[in-house]
């Protein structure tokens, strides 16, 4: 007898006068509540089932009216009960009940009551089957490895077994030997079931052997056949006694195994039929449930006796042992109310219990200390002297005034130059020069000490950081910060499109509440690039004019400066597997050019340009950028219509690789009813078919990794040529940053990727908005219906309000969130005065794209392996990149051939930027 006692957290009597066995009890979601609570299930000899939702109180554990849910009558006795998916046209829980002659699936109904009657359940029947032999026991599980559906498997008192697939009845088999049946259970990781036969031997069969071997009629039939195939053991295992139950356990943290409860022992066995070990046990068990412990690979068990003891086990080391008030047929483990692994057990009388081990909790209540009068004269000196030491110490900071309790400050320092020697060693990029790692140093300090904090770092692709989690154990003060060191490279051959880095901390405050602390910071334009030879001519050029006299660009980017003699006038940045950009300044003007053959390659480059000559003259008031040209909405009209042709193919890559799985799974149903089939007829090429549809499907896979890939490229140079756009509307414009934030918020350069919602049709929407409110003509254009939200046919649509967008805005309408409407006077002008009283652009000057001209395709692969959208004026080649030509295999359309039309950079230039190459021409000359 053990010293300790199994605490009672609930319990109730389940009848009078019924009997229960090992099988009549299970416990699950079987209502299928959003809570995810418990309930138990018990079914009774005499046809009794009862459903329990216990709701136990602190002062009584015995059952109250409403923990009872629902009581239904059967028709027949109930032999065993379990849960499972066992509908095919849902995925919810549902419950499986066994009779002696049938077996039937239900669904748990509840209806919600009013005022204070609470919910009434119902017993739905979703279908049954009859049986033709008495029924023993069932088990459950995904028959053949099938997802997310449970099949049933039922033992007759003859050793039939009997396979049903939810509604349908699949097939039958005897298993050879058998003379009285034993308990069965189903091994999911080998797709196998195991039993233990009358000659106390444990027996595995695989369930595709089941299911192509030969039909009988008799025991003696089915291992007498001369034709077609008899169920075969797969392994066999003796234990030399009687087997009271069997347990397969599965758990996270240890393998997979096979438990059999004897009258004396306890056997634990491996998949393949291996013993693992076996524990004597020196009384009379009466029913055992494995479940997970918290030590890997090991396996706790409990173990009812008929000494009214439950034993726990941890593998084979007895751990604990504690009184019961029953002799239990049956046990469970499952969280009641708000208590995880409550101890549930059924008796076979019927006496339900839910009990937890340990020791009662104390109900010892401290007393209320004696009460005294207030002395109010003490309270006013004790409360002087406090005072007079705060003002002792008020000089002293003991904390920063900027950190309040429980504040968590993320500081990031980065280093101003890259790593010698760079760090980047996984990086794919392939260039002469070796690709540079940028280190930063992340800072942690609190007002008070915190512990587990987790910082996340995110940036941008294809930069990628070298520890995108860091744990901090604990956090120091303000004089000892924690600290931690990562380091950033360019991963990937494609164009940088940002260069900003999200730091995140995750944190609980002491009073437990869940914080999170946030701070971003800039890497250095050197980690993706660096100073070359500037380039004499390029196809894409780009005028910045200021309000100041020029400055040396060496002095702007003294980081990128190739050579020292070079001239102060001209600089080239090279980017890393990627184009080269140029930038020139006037000795004549107070202008810049940025130029390169890549026109979505310029936007780092410009970016930075901005920021530099924008410190530079940062205590000037007056200083002032401004753009003078055609905004470049051809080249990035192109960006998107290859962005669009992309995602169209990527949609119909999905499509037909719905198709072919489709068609895969059609004729491996046709080939495996060609061998369940008891005259083999010929396979008429099915397996010619197969492989071929196989190998369809891996090439589909193929061309859509590809196109994935492809168009992560195209949404970067999007991104960039967005960004450039932006811009340069921002400064041929002026605009101030209210505005600015409207217009980045519609024309937006954040491309997200996913199913729902893509880039084209939110932008088209936010433009479509902007062009009925604040930049509407009339009444007329307030009326325009929306469009639906789903990937557009064409990009037309799309191209024209971009154009129309920037064609209103240059003649003098305002972007404004609370949607104005401008007169109908201001639109109906051909040209307005912009706000230095110069013309504003005409429908040339925006760059508008015409009906006849078309988009230069995607280029192919360079020898470094990275993409880049090429805008020059070629013709249609011959070639083809990769993607189309697993394309083209599988019966796609290719991309679409496409050529450009660009407007060269010399209509419409500046004459006083005509100087520009001039003078690089000269300088090299004279070098």
């Amino acid at each position: 007898m053990s010293l300790f006692k199994a605490r009672e957290l609930w319990y109730t009597y389940v009848g009078s006068g019924e009997t229960f066995d090992q099988g009549c009890i299970c416990v699950g979601n079987v209502n299928n509540h959003s809570s995810r609570a418990t309930k138990i299930i018990v079914g009774s000899f005499s046809g009794e089932l009862r459903i329990y939702d216990p709701n136990p109180s602190q002062t009584d554990a015995s059952t109250k009216a409403d923990d009872l849910m629902l009581e239904v009558q059967l028709d027949q006795a109930i032999l065993q009960v379990t849960t499972g998916k066992f509908v095919s046209s849902s995925d919810a829980i549902h419950l499986a009940v066994l009779h002696p002659r049938k077996v039937a699936v239900y669904t748990v109904a509840g209806t919600a009551g009013v005022v204070e009657h609470g919910c009434q359940y119902q017993l739905n029947l979703m279908y049954s089957h009859s049986l033709q032999r008495a029924a023993f026991n069932m088990t459950q599980g995904p028959f053949g490895n099938v997802k997310g559906r449970d099949f049933l498997c039922v033992q007759s008192m003859d050793g039939v077994l009997s396979f049903f697939e939810q509604e349908s009845f699949s097939f039958s088999r005897f298993l050879p030997g058998c003379l009285l049946p034993g308990p069965l259970r189903y091994v999911s990781r080998t797709d196998s079931f195991v039993t233990v036969s009358s000659s106390w031997n444990v027996e595995c069969y695989r369930y595709q052997v089941l299911a192509v071997a030969q039909d009988a009629d008799t025991k003696e039939d089915s291992q007498k056949s001369s034709s077609g195939k008899r169920v075969a053991i797969d392994w066999s295992y003796e234990i030399g006694e009687n087997a009271i139950d069997i347990q397969v356990t599965s758990f996270p943290k240890s393998p997979q195994h096979i438990y059999i409860l004897g009258e004396r022992s306890v056997y634990c066995l491996k998949e393949n039929g291996s013993l693992r070990f076996m524990k004597k046990l020196e009384y009379n068990p009466s029913c055992f449930l494995p479940y997970a412990a918290l030590k890997e690979n090991t396996v706790n068990l409990l173990v009812c006796t008929h000494n009214q003891t439950v034993m726990i086990y941890q593998d084979m080391i007895l751990k604990w042992a504690a009184q019961l008030t029953t002799v239990p047929v049956a046990i469970k483990v499952a969280r009641i109310s708000d208590h995880d692994s409550m101890i549930i057990t059924l008796d076979e009388e019927g006496k339900l219990y839910a009990s937890y081990l340990g020791t009662d909790p104390t109900f010892f209540a401290p007393c209320a200390p004696e009460s005294r009068e207030i002395n109010y004269e003490q309270m006013d000196r004790e409360m002087g002297v406090v005072m007079n030491q705060i003002k002792q110490h008020s000089g002293l900071d003991i904390l920063p005034k900027s950190l309040s309790d429980n504040q968590l400050v993320i500081s990031v320092t980065t280093a101003g130059h890259v790593d010698r020697p760079s760090q980047a060693t996984e990086s794919s990029v392939k260039d002469d020069q070796p690709i540079p790692s940028v280190s930063a140093t992340i800072s942690l300090k609190s007002s008070s000490p915190l512990t587990s904090v987790v910082a996340t770092v995110t940036c941008k692709p294809p930069l990628a950081c070298s520890r995108s989690t860091i744990n901090f154990p604990t956090t120091g003060d303000v004089r000892a910060p924690a600290t931690s060191s990562v380091f950033f490279y360019l991963k990937e051959p494609y164009l940088v499109s940002d260069l900003s880095v999200q730091v995140s901390a995750a944190f609980s405050s002491q009073t437990g509440v869940s914080k999170v602390s946030h701070a971003a910071f800039n890497l250095p334009l050197s980690v993706c690039c660096y100073g070359t030879v500037p380039v004499k001519t390029a196809q894409h050029k780009l005028t910045i004019d200021t309000n100041k006299p020029p400055v040396g660009l060496n002095a702007l980017f003294p980081d990128f400066i190739y050579d020292a003699n070079s001239a102060a006038n001209a600089i080239g940045i090279q980017m890393f597997a990627g184009p080269k950009v140029t930038i020139l300044a006037s000795k004549t003007s107070q202008r810049y050019r940025i130029q390169s053959d890549s026109f979505e390659g310029m936007w780092l480059v410009i970016k930075e340009f901005m920021e530099r000559i924008s410190r530079h003259f940062s205590k000037m008031k007056d200083f002032q950028l401004s753009f003078v040209g055609s905004v470049p909405l051809q080249e990035l009209q192109g960006l998107i219509s290859t962005h669009w042709q992309l995602r169209k193919n990527a949609d119909k890559l999905k499509e037909l690789m719905s198709d072919r799985a489709n068609q895969f799974r059609t004729i491996q149903r046709r080939l495996l009813t060609r061998f369940k089939d008891k005259t083999p007829a010929p396979l008429q090429n099915l397996d010619t078919l197969l492989e071929g549809t196989y190998q369809q499907l891996l090439a589909l896979a193929d061309a859509a990794l590809e196109n994935d890939r492809d168009l992560l490229i195209t949404s970067a140079s999007l991104s960039c040529g967005v960004n450039i756009v932006n811009h340069l509307i921002k400064l041929w414009l002026n605009l101030n940053q209210e505005q600015f934030t409207i217009l980045q918020s519609c024309l937006t350069h954040v491309i997200n990727h996913n199913d729902e919602q893509g880039w084209e049709e939110s932008v088209d929407a936010a433009l479509t908005h902007l062009l009925t409110t604040c930049l509407s003509k009339s009444a007329k254009d307030q009326s325009v219906s929306q469009a639906q939200l789903k990937l557009p046919d064409d990009v037309t649509r799309l191209h024209k309000h971009i154009t129309m967008v920037c064609d209103r805005l240059g003649k003098g309408c305002k972007l404004a969130m609370d949607g104005v409407v401008l007169p109908d006077t201001v639109m109906t002008e051909t040209r307005e005065q912009n706000g230095n009283g110069e013309p504003g652009p005409t429908g040339h000057q925006l760059g508008v794209i015409h009906e006849d001209s078309t988009i230069s395709n995607m280029d192919s692969p360079r020898e470094d392996g990275s993409r880049f959208i090429k805008k020059s004026p070629v013709a249609e080649s011959d070639a083809v990149n990769s993607f189309d030509k697993h394309s083209r295999s599988m019966g796609l359309p290719p991309l679409i051939s496409r050529t450009s039309n660009v407007a060269g950079e010399g209509e419409g230039e500046v004459p006083d930027l005509d100087d520009m190459n001039a003078d690089y021409l000269s300088l090299q000359s004279n070098d």
